[in-house]
């Protein structure tokens, strides 16, 4: 039975990261934000993986969309920074809302979750695109460094409030759906979630 459990949990992982990297391929822009932030939904399958499945679930589905788009879309720098800090991204998002809703069990929990992992996404990618994401990116494609108070102005008005927009939409899917997936939910976390 264990087996039969463990061989269906990759087959659902595997399912939900190829719908993860077909989702990340339709992103789109945020006006007024920077055209280099984009927002899509690929986010989604990772956080089903976790609330129903485990954390460790939902960071191999960010993951592997991660390889996939990699290997079929590339990267302008030849190096995967924007794969990289889109992984960081899910995992800051993913692993607060996996922690506390596992806790919770409740909607309540759960937005409780996506509230806090929405704010942990926010601040965690600005110091991270300001420490490591943006410094990568200017050196792999050759642009001069941007540094000082346009560094700092960029964070502060592109990347931090980008990232809370992103994860209030994130937040309204996913309390949609788990209002009207709620049964199928219950019954993938007691098959694959020991008590």
């Amino acid at each position: 039975m264990k087996k039969n459990v463990k061989l269906q949990s990759f087959i659902t992982i595997g399912m939900l990261s190829s719908i993860s990297f077909l989702l990340m391929l339709f992103n789109f822009p945020i006006p007024p934000f920077p055209a280099f932030l984009e927002v899509d939904f690929s986010d989604m399958p990772a956080l089903i993986a976790a609330i129903t499945m485990g954390p460790v679930a939902g960071i191999l589905v960010e993951l592997f969309k991660n390889v996939l788009d990699w290997i079929f879309s590339g990267t302008p720098t030849g190096v995967p920074v924007g794969h990289i800090a889109n992984f960081t991204t899910g995992i800051l998002f993913i692993l607060p809302v996996s922690f506390i809703f596992n806790r919770f069990k409740t909607t309540a929990g759960l937005v409780g979750g996506l509230a806090t992992g929405t704010v942990v996404m926010a601040v965690g990618m600005s110091v991270l695109n300001y420490v490591v994401f943006l410094p990568m990116y200017t050196y792999f494609l050759g642009m001069e460094p941007v540094v000082g108070d346009s560094l700092y102005k960029m964070i502060v008005a592109g990347i931090l409030p980008f990232n809370i927009v992103k994860g209030i939409l994130l937040t309204a899917i996913m309390a949609f759906l788990f209002t009207t997936m709620r049964k199928w939910i219950d019954r993938q976390r007691s098959m694959y979630i020991a008590k």
